[in-house]
């Protein structure tokens, strides 16, 4: 045990003190891996339009069915990141070892579910999608190959918590570096020489996850004394899940919606809307979000360390010194989708119509930045702390609320593409302003996970 604790000793260091350059030194790598793990997203839809609209529609419509998934890997990674947090804030390696260890237990056997559900029910999803003829043949193939290969998929967000509740944001920066290049490199040899298509995105994507998540892994063993006798469950593995199943169910309906989305409005409005919402959401938000994600995983690092601590002081200006920061991307982001969205778009598509409705969704969404990054600083204080039930509530009725209400504005009121893209925007002004407030209340800086 002695030399387990011993190697525990670089992550159990004093705290941090209060102030912008241990947030920076977390949120700076956070939003750089951020945006490196959406950066598979961004290469699938820029290789993929060589093959053809109706491959780049089934990968933008199969990016909500990867954060359906997801949602099942955030039940362990979610549940695991606040406790890891606590435990490195109160010096005890015994503790935050034992924790990985089940969160990796649980990982393994959702891994072996998914690829059963997966690949058996890829033409079942894609039918749900709303998706026809050869759209519906090209997502059904990219969907069974992911799930085959997902292993990598549901140990990244893992590995990428434990590193950053430990307050090491460095590794996850360089592993999905790694990635990414692999991913660059691998999609166009698989997509195009091999003539693979669709199916060589879903391998380039998984193969070079694979290796960076491999790497993670040993650098985690060296790090926490992890064993192979550490997977198993130890009595942790019911409260990991409670805490993370929250947070699950919230990216789950999150997923759900915009299911919905593209079966009632997206959809029966076209092909090119269903590229034009893969382009936006994957490629330009897939840029933005990023950094609001970053902050918020500096700042949900540091409060939930500075609660282990007990010092429910400094996590509350945690809050407060990263807001106007928040304010600062999100006022950017802004700017940049209402005046570059057009130049931007043109990147992803040579359709006319495509990049019609894709720079009509840059334009719209501008409105909603600046109250997405208050949103996501606003979830990462919560999630940091535990509160994953506020998060909850505060999230899936408004999401919810978009299937009616998107449809609304573009059918009955006539709005089209617009009308959805507006019903996004006002149900994310809501969750702004209702996860800021429970932040301000600060009931979060009294609950025990």
């Amino acid at each position: 045990m002695a030399k387990h604790e011993g190697q525990a000793q670089p992550y159990l260091e004093p705290l941090p003190p209060i102030g912008l350059r241990p947030l920076l030194a977390l949120a700076i790598p956070s939003a750089v891996f951020a945006f490196l793990t959406n950066g598979f997203r961004i290469v699938d839809q820029y290789f993929i339009q060589g093959v053809s609209v109706e491959a780049q529609a089934a990968i933008g419509s199969s990016a909500f069915v990867l954060i359906f998934t997801y949602a099942t890997f955030e039940v362990f990674a979610a549940g695991a990141g606040p406790l890891i947090a606590r435990a490195t804030g109160a010096h005890d390696p015994l503790a935050r070892r034992t924790l990985l260890g089940e969160a990796i237990y649980g990982a393994l056997l959702l891994t072996m579910l998914l690829m059963v559900l997966g690949t058996l029910g890829a033409p079942m999803i894609t039918h749900t999608l709303g998706l026809e003829g050869q759209s519906a043949i090209e997502c059904t193939r990219y969907l069974r190959t992911l799930f085959l290969t997902i292993l990598p998929l549901v140990l990244t967000p893992l590995v990428d918590q434990t590193f950053i509740s430990m307050g090491s944001a460095r590794p996850p920066l360089l592993l999905h570096t790694l990635s990414l290049g692999l991913n660059i490199i691998l999609t166009p040899l698989l997509i195009h020489e091999a003539g693979l298509g669709i199916v060589g995105a879903a391998l380039a994507s998984n193969i070079a996850r694979g290796i960076g998540v491999g790497i993670g892994l040993i650098l985690l063993k060296r790090i926490t004394g992890l064993t192979f006798e550490d997977l198993k469950p130890r009595g942790q593995l019911r409260r990991i899940m409670r805490i993370g199943t929250p947070m699950a169910l919230g990216t789950a309906f999150f997923a759900i919606v915009y299911w919905g989305l593209l079966k009632t409005s997206v959809s029966p409005l076209g092909t090119h809307v269903n590229a034009a919402l893969g382009i936006g959401f994957s490629a330009l938000e897939g840029c933005t979000w990023p950094l609001f994600h970053g902050l918020s995983l500096g700042a949900a690092s540091l409060a939930g360390r500075y609660l282990g601590a007990r010092r429910p002081d400094l996590a509350r200006r945690t809050f407060h010194m990263a807001l106007p920061l928040a304010t600062l991307l999100g006022l950017a982001a802004s700017l940049i989708f209402f005046f570059a969205g057009e130049a931007l778009t043109a990147l992803f598509t040579d359709d006319i119509a495509v990049h019609r409705a894709a720079t009509e969704y840059a334009v719209i969404l501008a409105a909603s930045q600046l109250f997405l990054a208050w949103e996501a600083l606003s979830e990462g204080i919560l999630a940091g702390a535990g509160d994953t039930r506020t998060v909850f509530w505060y999230s899936t009725p408004f999401n919810l609320i978009r299937v009616p209400l998107a449809w609304l504005f573009a059918f009955p009121m006539g709005f089209e593409a617009s009308g959805i893209w507006w019903a996004i925007n006002v149900t994310t002004y809501a969750k702004a302003l209702f996860k800021g407030w429970a932040v301000w209340q600060g009931r979060w800086t009294t609950i025990e996970p």
